[in-house]
């Protein structure tokens, strides 16, 4: 049985802003480690490819806790259960500032991903149990905006900050942030405008198996769930090489690094601001194709773009359309189930992230041996596939 307090739209913005911060986390997280790896590279003494490990090692963590949340945000409550994740994240995340090697800091990166793998999913699944499926890619794109927020202070404030002070203060200051946001979080839970929902039966490791093989049975999911997978392998997994090939190629500081890389949030934050236009207009089939386009024109010219102001553009050309399919895959997921919203959208990310973990290794090794052209090239081609597919398989 379900039980909820409804609220006034008007006193429900307020938990939803909370959401788009603690969104801000996890990307910011996640997306951390991308411009620090020719520094962790140069660090610990391993190549480019060898120190992705510490990419790997999170999203490997943070795909398969994925499982483990879902069911028990469903059970005891998404808005708290999530609250009690950021929390534990805050102290994970910190301690990465004291690894003394790179196993220890893909240890610690591996630790962060399992306790912040209950945010994101749980936020998006609240978001689902509380608007309606019409209104609901606008307001998840609000939490998009968080989410694209974290990627720019992930990729190009980090990028800039390690120009400047050493990648261990990173960290520090990241766990900080995160303490922050899980304060106001438990405030605004202890408050009147949380919608409270939770499942009244008991968690069994059978009832939940149950949820996910009927998922992964069910024709539609089945193919949101391989389409988000490929897309977290080809495009978030090449995203992780993006800062080391900018280093490469053009020879850029950290600081234009992390000014170009910050492009391609500011694209994607283009596409959440302008949602609530954007979907009426063109609709979710046209969307996906849309996307398809500019992902695979952006990566042909980003890997030939001859100076590096060329390349901002191409970022945030790569960012609108990375997005703008992206939250269409997202929405779609938070309908699958909803009697068991949080573990459809927990299996959702589950299989997004494991296909991160498994891109930026596989990736690592195709750019040692065909440089990053070539690859990105591949991987524009693959994208516009998919995306193609996925509209014509599934959207009207």
């Amino acid at each position: 049985m379900r039980i909820a307090v409804s609220i006034s739209p008007a006193s429900g913005s307020r938990p939803i802003v909370l959401l788009s911060a603690a969104a801000f986390c996890v990307s910011s997280c996640l997306r951390i480690t991308d411009p620090m790896l020719p520094l962790l590279a140069h660090d610990f003494r391993v190549s480019t490819g060898a120190a992705s490990l510490v990419v790997s090692a999170f999203t490997l963590g943070y795909s398969l806790s994925q499982l483990a949340f879902g069911p028990i945000g469903d059970r005891f409550g998404k808005y708290r259960v999530l609250s009690i994740a950021m929390a534990l994240s805050a102290c994970a995340i910190a301690a990465g500032a004291a690894a003394q090697s790179l196993h220890q800091l893909a240890a610690l990166r591996l630790l962060a991903g399992i306790t912040t793998a209950g945010v994101l999913s749980l936020a998006l699944a609240y978001v689902g149990d509380v608007v309606a499926y019409e209104q609901r890619q606008a307001v998840l794109a609000r939490v998009l905006s968080g989410q694209l927020l974290g990627v720019i202070t992930g990729q190009a404030v980090g990028g800039i900050l390690i120009a400047f002070v050493n990648w261990r203060l990173v960290f520090l200051l990241l766990g900080g942030i995160f303490a922050c946001v899980t304060v106001l979080l438990w405030i605004e839970l202890n408050s009147q405008r949380v919608v409270r929902s939770h499942r009244s039966q008991s968690l069994q490791p059978a009832r939940f198996v149950g949820q996910y093989v009927a998922l992964l049975l069910g024709r539609r999911s089945r193919r949101v769930l391989l389409a988000i997978f490929c897309e977290g392998l080809l495009f978030f997994g090449t995203l992780a090489y993006f800062a080391a090939f900018l280093r490469f190629r053009l020879a850029l500081d950290y600081v234009r690094i992390g000014m170009l890389l910050g492009c391609f949030g500011l694209g994607g934050l283009g596409y959440g601001l302008g949602a609530r236009w954007i979907v009426p207009a063109l609709g979710e089939r046209r969307m996906m194709m849309i996307g398809g386009i500019l992902l695979f024109v952006g990566l042909l010219l980003l890997g030939w773009a001859p100076v590096w102001g060329a390349e901002a553009p191409v970022m945030a050309g790569l960012g609108f359309g990375l997005y703008m399919v992206h939250n269409t895959l997202q929405t779609n997921a938070t309908q699958l189930a909803p009697e068991a919203r949080g573990a459809a959208v927990s299996l959702f990310n589950a299989c997004f992230f494991f296909g991160q973990a498994i891109g930026a290794a596989l990736i690592g090794l195709a750019v040692d041996r065909f440089g990053y052209a070539a690859v990105f090239g591949v991987v524009g081609v693959a994208l516009l596939a998919l995306c193609w597919w996925f509209a014509r398989a599934f959207t009207p």
